[in-house]
């Protein structure tokens, strides 16, 4: 673990992961899912960083492929499950989605980080992001969409939403994130 890092571990004390001291943990608004845990991760100046929830029903449908692209990928073999579904590892992402040349972030254009089981896409057009991952007894998500409002960005502000997200892979706060969720590791 980083100097400085603290470590925060679940209410029914089965995850647990590392986070920069100056970074501060709450619960997050309205009631985590029954027998789960639903807290949010802010830097230092307040802003969310990411969201870890516990014992969330998850699913997803392809029903229409966009224009993608990854640009930060990591096998997480400390949370893979045997005897479930999509059995193996899941990995830590940071995907983008949509149009490349959009303002602002849409329902199609977007970019996100986070740990998902999906399996890696090939060609030019991809599913949506879909962030959970296989957890006892049904799910669990570590994520957060890329929003240049909380995460501090290098580069003009007028850049198209999707390059300001390329830009902010070379961040620090970035790299605080990744090392962040990709600690994250059963608590047992």
């Amino acid at each position: 673990m980083p100097s400085g890092w603290k470590t925060f571990t679940t209410s029914d004390g089965t995850l647990t992961f590392d986070y920069p001291g100056d970074w501060s943990i709450k619960g997050t608004p309205g009631k985590p899912a029954p027998g789960g845990t639903s807290v949010e991760v802010a830097n230092a100046a307040g802003k969310p960083m990411a969201t870890l929830q516990t014992n969330v029903i998850t699913g997803s449908e392809c029903l229409e492929k966009v224009p993608f692209s990854v640009l930060d990928s990591e096998q997480m073999p400390a949370l893979a499950q045997k005897g479930v579904p999509n059995e193996g590892a899941p990995r830590y992402v940071f995907e983008t989605r949509g149009d490349a040349s959009a303002a602002a972030p849409t329902r199609s254009t977007l970019a996100a980080y986070g740990i998902t089981m999906m399996p890696e896409e090939a060609g030019t057009l991809a599913c949506p992001l879909f962030l959970f991952f296989n957890w006892p007894p049904s799910g669990a998500t570590f994520a957060s969409g890329y929003n240049p409002a909380n995460n501090t960005t290098p580069g003009s502000p007028s850049l198209p939403y999707l390059q300001k997200a390329k830009l902010y892979v070379e961040t620090g706060e970035y790299r605080n994130i990744r090392r962040m969720i990709t600690s994250l590791r059963p608590a047992k």
